[in-house]
């Protein structure tokens, strides 16, 4: 049952236009007409350019680099469709901006990921599609309906065809999580893959530097898959392949995550990293001016844009997990 009538209208933000192009092609859809304008002094102006009364709206923005004014973008654009009286308003934030401040890690802190929840339900929102939060439970910040989709059956296909089983043994790989607070995700990938689990423990110091300490897991002369939701400056996912390497006596060590957020030096790191290979999903365009040999990155649309089908038509998205 189609409960928001036929009309379907998909717009984009500045942030991934080209992602929403690949979801609009799995549909079928054009996409919608509207103008995103900046003002002299940086407010973001939006015009629709077509009607979206009585539409089932999906609103297509990665809340990344430049985080506030791609997360303006978004909340002007849900306010625009509300006040032209659309039938309901899907944020569909591949990447959600603020998630790793979801709590209070020391005195007088602020719950950003929180807040930024209450904006987008503030601003008109009926709905969220995301993926792979940096902490599953911000789904509770919201007082509206979150699709949280994951970005691991993705990578469970991407290695099973790399690595086909006629051509390896499953005791000679093994997944890691490159810090204690990602162990569950790299658990249930390692499930999927029929691997074994090790972790890397660390001890960070600041923010975006980190010490490591040691390795739990056997991961002598194996292929190691270090697996997280993110990679933002690269820090630590090449320290703890290096650890891997150095103190646990890995053979050879790839790498995927979800968000390649890629900031300041990351680049560099991974070109200077033990990493043969890391793969990430294009929630986040790519950054075309420093290419990297290393660095692949999967078409994730065509997930989403089965989950805004299956959302449109009011049926369960469960068969995309």
């Amino acid at each position: 049952m189609i409960a928001y009538g036929e009309n379907i209208k998909i717009f984009s933000g500045n942030s991934n236009p080209e992602f929403a192009e690949n979801v609009c092609k799995e549909l079928g859809l054009l996409m919608g007409k509207g103008t995103i304008k900046t003002f002299a002094d940086g407010e973001a102006s939006i015009t629709l350019e077509e009607t979206v009364r009585g539409a089932d709206v999906f609103l297509i923005q990665s809340t990344c680099k430049p985080v506030n004014d791609h997360l303006m973008e978004l909340l002007v654009m849900i306010d625009a469709c509300r006040r032209a009286s659309a039938g309901r308003i899907t944020a569909v934030i591949p990447y959600f901006g603020y998630a790793r401040q979801d709590r209070k890690a020391k005195s007088r802190d602020p719950i950003s990921a929180k807040l930024v929840a209450n904006m987008l339900t503030a601003a008109g929102a009926n709905r969220i599609l995301t993926m792979d939060l940096h902490a599953a439970q911000i789904q509770g910040f919201f007082d509206i309906p979150v699709d949280h989709l994951l970005g691991n059956p993705t990578f469970v296909k991407y290695y099973s065809e790399k690595f086909p089983e006629s051509q390896f043994n499953h005791d000679d790989f093994v997944v890691v999580s490159p810090d204690v607070g990602s162990v569950g995700r790299a658990r249930a990938f390692a499930s999927k893959v029929h691997m074994s689990l090790a972790i890397v423990d660390k001890r960070r110091q600041k923010a975006n530097e980190c010490e490591v300490m040691n390795v739990i897991g056997d991961v002598q002369g194996k292929t190691c898959i270090l697996y997280d939701d993110m990679v933002d400056t690269a820090g630590s996912l090449c320290n703890a392949a290096n650890a891997l390497v150095e103190v646990g006596g890995a053979k050879a060590v790839y790498a995927c995550a979800t968000h390649g957020v890629l900031s300041d030096a990351a680049f560099d790191r991974i070109e200077d990293s033990v990493i043969t290979e890391l793969v990430i999903h294009n929630t986040i365009p790519l950054n075309r001016n420093t290419p990297s040999d290393k660095i692949k990155q999967l078409d994730i649309s065509s997930v989403f844009a089965r989950a805004i089908s299956h959302i449109h038509g009011g049926t369960s998205i469960a068969d995309l997990f």
